[in-house]
Formats: structure tokens, sequence, C-alpha cells
């Protein structure tokens, strides 16, 4: 096992990395402030991994137990699944001392989060996430929210879990597309800060995507070691932590587009990431060569780097109006300067952004 922490201060909190996490009560025990726990699972995990954690809590002397199964998918991240967690609280009568556990990936993580940081004014939470994607990202910083219909995320609040639980073994069960789209964060990091890191990953994606178990631990230790970081200097993203969304304004145009779920977040994310190399060339910033290193490790993972084939700079543009990165109505983008350094910036001329993006959306059309 590895841990990490995150400094936040008296809201500090331990990640813990590794195998068979989920027998860890030892490791549970500590951030359970009450002695009721609401576990917030979806369909899919619930099979594999619900009498797991049911089991390691029955562990805890005095601990009253329930679980709460909502539908798995993006296109359930909303306010209306987010009632049923509240009702289920308060079905059960649970008091601002009880835990609610997280099992499962970003969706759940993020539902789950938002749902504590809201009920009763604020009630601890635990991550225990189960996808790549949710262990090397999501799970780590207090990020929580729900979609709506005109932009993903864009109701939340900021609130800390007590802990991170990312149990490796919960990766041999996950699909093919989902761990793809969980390498898209992770090369994410290499590309914002890490260029040792990104060298790292072009030498083992092969074994990284083959689900080798060593090297799996050591790149999601690497990028929430990166993220921990972010977050301590800059804990709601009023600075340098709005790096941490490189590809993520055009990917978010992309996901509320296409309809929550059809690309997943981290396919949409690696396009978005191709596309703001693009962009960054376009200003100088990188050469064709840097544009071609990223694309090739992307492909590499088995992520998509051209925009889906419908989509148009039309509806890039309308859905990036209202990322959250915005201010007084001028679009910020995190663009490369140099690849490896991430910046935040207003300095792409929109007339150059239209063209990139209708250069792109026509190459997506002619792959189609």
């Amino acid at each position: 096992m590895q841990t990490l922490n995150v400094d936040l201060g008296d809201r500090s909190y331990p990640i813990h990395i590794g195998p068979a996490l989920l027998d860890r009560d030892d490791l549970i025990r500590p951030h359970i402030t009450g002695r009721q726990v609401m576990i917030v699972t979806n369909d899919t995990v619930a099979p594999l991994y619900r009498q797991q954690l049911e089991t390691t809590l029955a562990r805890i002397e005095g601990l009253e137990v329930i679980t709460l199964i909502l539908p798995d998918g993006e296109a359930y991240k909303n306010l209306q699944h987010l009632e049923r967690i509240w009702t289920g609280l308060l079905e059960a009568r649970f008091s601002r001392t009880a835990t609610l556990i997280a099992l499962g990936g970003g969706v759940i993580g993020d539902m789950t989060g938002f749902a504590a940081a809201t009920y009763q004014r604020g009630i601890p939470f635990i991550q225990i996430p189960t996808t790549l994607l949710s262990q090397v990202d999501s799970s780590v910083g207090g990020k929580t929210g729900v979609n709506h219909p005109l932009g993903k995320n864009m109701i939340g609040a900021f609130h800390q879990p007590q802990l991170v639980l990312a149990d490796t073994d919960t990766l041999s069960t996950l699909p093919q597309r989902e761990l793809s789209a969980g390498m898209a964060e992770v090369i994410k990091y290499g590309l914002l800060g890490d260029l040792e890191f990104l060298s790292w990953l072009e030498a083992h994606m092969e074994a990284l995507m083959a689900r080798d178990a060593t090297l799996l631990t050591e790149a999601i230790l690497q990028s929430c070691a990166c993220k921990a970081r972010l977050v301590a200097e800059d804990e709601r993203e009023g600075g340098v932590r709005a790096l941490l969304n490189l590809g993520h304004t055009f990917g978010h145009a992309i996901e509320t587009e296409m309809g929550y779920g059809c690309w997943l977040h981290g396919e949409a994310v690696g396009s978005g990431m191709y596309l703001a190399t693009v962009a960054s060339q376009r200003m100088g910033w990188l050469d064709q060569a840097d544009v071609l290193r990223v694309a090739t490790l992307l492909e590499r993972a088995h992520l998509p780097t051209h925009p889906p084939e419908n989509m148009t700079p039309k509806a890039f543009l309308k859905h990036m109006a209202v990322d959250k990165k915005n201010i007084d109505g001028h679009l910020r983008l995190v663009l490369l300067k140099p690849l490896g350094q991430a910046v935040l910036t207003t300095a792409m001329p929109q007339a150059e952004l239209e063209q990139m993006l209708t250069t792109e959306c026509q190459s997506g059309q002619a792959l189609s």
C-alpha cells in the first residue's frame, strides 16, 4: 500500500492506494465519526463489491449500515437521482454525524459528495473509487456536483472527503473502454506538468493497458501526487488548480452536446486534450512534432483525438461559453506552453479558435 496526504490543514486526509484495501476496516474506522453509514453505489458496482464492503464495515462494532443503489451512468448524474440519496438519508433518520461512503466511479463519487455537502448543511463522506478515472482524478480534491442539461458539473460544491481508499483490485473488473477513459486523466498529468512522467507513460502504455498491476499502481500514485499538490495550493480553483482542466473545456462541450454518457468523460477529455494541443500549436507554443506525440499516445490508449463526426464549431462555442473557468464573458482555455507546462489563457483570438474548430470538426467527419 502507498499513502499520500492531501494537505489542507485540519481538513487534510489520506489517499491509500494498493490491493485488497476494501477488506481493511482498520483504514476506514478512524474516518467514521458517528454510528450511521450509508453506502451509495450503482447497479454495476453493487454486485461486484457491495457485499465485500458491507462485510468489512460489519467488523466495526455498533455501526448502522444501509446501502443505496443508483442506476449506472453519466445520464443519471442529475438532481433527480441526487434527491434519492437525500430521501434515503431522511427516511433512515440519519443525523449530521452520519457518514456517506461513495463506492463506484466518478459519477457516484461526485453525487455522493454533493449529497454529503448539502445534507443537514454538511456531513462527512469517504471516497472508495472503483474506476481508474475516479482513482486518479475525481475522488481527490473535493469537487462534487451534478450535471445540468445546459452544462456539465455546473451545480455542485467543494466538499473534501475524510478518506480516499483506492483499491487497485477493483480495476480487474473494469471494462476496457473504461480503462481507456481513465488513462486520459493519467496522460493529462504528464502533459500539464511532468514531462518525465509523460515519457514514462510512453514507455509503458501497452503494459498499462494490459493492466500490469505494479505499473498501474505507480501511475495512480503519480497522478494523485500531482493533483494533491495542486489542491493543497489552490483548493477552490482560484488559480493553478484550474490547470487540471486541460482538455476539459473542449471535452465538456462534447459531452453536453452529444448527451451525457454517449461519450465517456475520459473519451471526451482525450479529444479535448488533442484539441488543446492543436490550439497551442496555432498559438506558436508547440510544434507539429508535439501534436503528433500527443496524438500517438492518446491513440495507444485507445482514445479518440478528433471530435465526434456530428460535432460542429457552433456547438463547441455555445457550450464553451458557459465553462466555469470563464470570467465576465471572457473565454479562458488551458493550453500548453510548451509541452509539459500548462497555462490558463485568454490570448487565443476568437476567429483563430473558430477556424481551428472548423478544421478539426471536418477532420472528424472525414475519419468517420
